[in-house]
């Protein structure tokens, strides 16, 4: 018989400054804190009170400073409450081991074949390859071929997130029998990673999924997802790995549009101010409205433009 399990939540989320007041909420109500990332010194410093929130900052050169600012202060203060704070994930961890042989004078010949690292290998140089193709048919292809290349990109993408779940699902199992409650911290994108925790666990009942950034940016007050259009064909691929779903031209061509209007840099919030979960909101709410058709006549327009002037165009032909 399997061991009785405690709750375990799985919280869906973006690396988004409005997001850690939530998260630790959550986070405080559950024995041990599972987080996205492999481990690290500095994380193992940082908990310890060794290293300074700005210099741990510094030193994981995130894309994301404000949240890894007030994400680590928050972990500080549950991990001076007695919650317990373990860093799994073993596809980053791979990566990692991956570049440091590299720069060390490895190379992918020396990678035991069919070995778990090169599988990790193999994926991420397949989406890379995939993106690359993508980057160059934004530039120099037609309409049509950039939509082919998303849909290529979205596909590698998806198993590339399928891998990435499967390793972590299998990392986190023999952890959560351990028993107590768990938090288990995942980017919006690892949606399947609760499916595979409930096939490894045995269990169906005490694998919750959250949503943090479900948020109501409906002018009526209806609650909404926040995937944007890409997102939804990486998921959709996911599921469905051969897919000819007809609805994957119209996802690939308003993620173009998406892509270029969305604000690309962490915006600062006050307060319960929520700019990125508004702004991505109001984004989808545009992107929603557009045809194929209208996606194949404002691309050209917006391609080369910076985010303002790009939504501006948007508005003006959706009015």
């Amino acid at each position: 018989m399997p061991p009785a399990f405690s709750q375990i939540t799985v919280a869906l989320s973006q690396h988004r400054p409005e997001v850690v007041r939530p998260a630790a909420d959550l986070m405080a109500r559950h024995d041990t804190i599972f987080l996205e990332e492999p481990p690290t010194p500095e994380l193992e410093r940082l908990l310890a009170g060794d290293l300074p929130v700005d210099d741990y900052v510094r030193q994981i050169d995130t894309e994301y400073p404000e949240f890894s600012r007030r994400m680590a202060h928050a972990l500080m203060r549950l991990h001076d409450r007695g919650k317990r704070i373990v860093a799994v994930e073993p596809f980053l961890g791979h990566l990692i081991a991956i570049h440091d042989g590299f720069a060390a004078g490895a190379s992918p010949a020396d990678l035991q074949p069919e070995s778990e690292r090169q599988r990790v290998y193999l994926a991420e140089r397949d989406a890379t390859t995939a993106l690359l193709a993508f980057y160059e048919a934004a530039v120099r292809g037609a309409f049509d071929q950039i939509i082919a290349a998303v849909k290529r990109f979205a596909r590698e993408d998806a198993r590339r997130f399928v891998m990435r779940d499967t390793l972590r699902a299998r990392a986190l199992a023999p952890l959560l029998r351990t028993g107590g409650s768990a938090y288990i911290e995942a980017g919006q994108m690892h949606y399947t990673l609760w499916r595979y925790l409930r096939r490894e666990l045995g269990t169906t009942g005490n694998v919750h999924l959250r949503f943090l950034m479900d948020v109501s940016g409906d002018p009526a007050g209806r609650r909404q997802h926040l995937y944007g259009p890409g997102d939804l064909l990486t998921l959709l691929y996911m599921f469905h790995p051969g897919s000819q779903d007809h609805r994957e031209d119209l996802l690939a061509a308003r993620s173009l549009i998406y892509n270029k209007i969305i604000t690309p840099y962490e915006m600062p919030t006050h307060g319960t101010a929520s700019p990125h979960a508004d702004n991505e909101a109001a984004v989808l709410r545009r992107v929603r409205r557009l045809s194929l058709a209208d996606c194949r006549h404002l691309y050209p327009l917006i391609h080369r433009q910076k985010t303002g002037p790009a939504r501006d165009i948007v508005d003006h032909y959706l009015a």
